[in-house]
């Protein structure tokens, strides 16, 4: 059984208890989401190394780090380093999105070595192994990708990215509009560009028991993701983004159904003012499943700098609603992240999380904020430091005024406020 059917049945598992006390609830708050659907717990049956990941409703804003090689950067060590960074960061989950070199290796490598939940898009593996067979991506059989699916929950991977709702209606939208930029997912793309080769229905979304039949044998999440997802600002909240939308709404009703746990992949680059709007329009079409989202980016013009402009989008959609951010690097649109842009990501998208946290009002989420204003007041430096989101860049940047004997920084020395207020 999965944890949503012994949920179901009113048991209350280990893992289940294990998620209550990280996110200081209830076991039966955590039992009673997964059977309403608004919490998932991400670890497969497989993967017992790691720690069981609650995300949902009423829990913690997550954070999700994206690593993973490319055909022109296929250096396995390099994402090690990475998944080590990112988790050091504190990463939630990790997702591997590599496109170059021997995938499953590589997947397999990045398994044994992390301490966090794993995602994946099967879909980058099963159209790497056509093009290194030299074939097109559209000679990929139903079985090919169902194969890869399969392969990746038996190697234990605990949630997987499925553009199940790029369909032939969808996509249909999506002609009828004119977009500036059309299809930016890689998987909606590939599977886009499949079905118009073929003349056929997505795999995914046409044999969607045969998805569930694997997600079920390992308790394997769904992520169904946002493949007609807006990438420019002008192309958000539109007909196919919705179409779609209402797709995977359906869908992850039978995924329930069948007894499997499902989360919703949203946007993507949307202005500031339809965030809320975004948020609101799937939990209501998606029955309040889980919100996995992308930033949002509330601007196209800030390359090096979208770690920023998606924590921005992030805090306000997070504070709506959202459950889990997936980060973005000051790299994005621009080349693979390095070292330093993955902790720069990891740590922008946890500050985004962490004031979503305070306005949804989540237990505890404002305690080391008022340890930190208490600390501030004593002038504890070590205090300010330990409770920091980024204690490194923290001491990196500290220059205590020698002429207030240590009380003050070196902006404002004897002149600090706080010092003269205590006088």
């Amino acid at each position: 059984m999965t944890q949503l059917e012994k949920a179901r049945k009113g048991l209350i598992t280990e893992e289940m208890k294990i998620a209550a006390r990280e996110e200081n609830v209830a076991p039966e708050y955590i039992r009673q989401g997964l059977v309403d659907g608004t919490i998932v717990i991400c670890r497969n049956v497989q993967h017992k190394t790691i720690k069981p990941l609650a995300i949902g409703r009423g829990l913690r804003t997550k954070v999700n780090a994206n690593i993973g090689t490319s055909k022109d950067h296929t250096d396995l060590n390099l994402e090690l380093k990475k998944l080590k960074i990112a988790t050091a960061a504190g990463a939630d989950a990790v997702m591997d999105l590599s496109t170059g070199g021997n995938l499953a290796v590589i997947r397999k490598k990045i398994m044994q070595k992390s301490n966090v939940a794993i995602g994946t898009v099967p879909i980058y593996q099963a159209a790497v192994k056509m093009i290194s067979n030299k074939k097109a991506i559209a000679e990929m059989t139903a079985d090919d990708l169902f194969d890869v699916i399969e392969e990746n929950g038996r190697d234990g991977v605990d949630f997987i990215t499925v553009h199940c709702g790029v369909t032939r209606l969808s996509v249909a939208a999506l002609q009828a509009q004119k977009r500036i930029l059309g299809i930016v997912s890689r998987g909606g793309s590939m599977t886009a560009n499949w079905m118009d080769c073929n003349q056929q229905e997505n795999p995914l979304y046409e044999e969607y028991d045969r998805l569930l039949d694997i997600a079920h044998r390992y308790d394997m999440v769904l992520s169904l993701g946002d493949g007609l997802r807006p990438g420019a600002i002008d192309d958000a909240t539109d007909q196919a983004q919705l179409q779609e939308l209402i797709i995977l709404g359906e869908l992850a009703g039978r995924a329930r159904a069948a007894g499997v746990q499902v989360m919703i992949e949203g946007p993507g680059h949307v202005p500031l003012t339809e965030i809320v709007t975004n948020i609101k329009l799937q939990k209501e079409i998606c029955q309040n499943a889980p919100f996995y989202v992308l930033g949002p980016l509330p601007t196209d013009i800030a390359p090096g700098y979208d770690h920023i402009t998606s924590a921005i989008g992030g805090a306000i959609a997070g504070a709506a609603g959202a459950d889990f951010l997936c980060y973005v690097t000051p790299a994005e649109h621009l080349r693979l992240p390095t070292l330093d842009d993955v902790r720069d990501g990891v740590i922008a998208a946890r500050i985004a999380a962490h004031i979503a946290d305070i306005a949804k009002g989540i237990p505890g989420a404002r305690d080391k904020d008022k340890k930190m204003s208490q600390c501030r007041k004593t002038f504890d430096w070590q205090g300010q430091v330990d409770l920091s989101i980024d204690p490194e860049k923290t001491v990196a940047l500290l220059e205590k005024s020698k002429s207030a004997k240590d009380e003050g920084c070196t902006m404002c020395g004897e002149l600090c406020a706080i010092k003269l207020g205590k006088k």
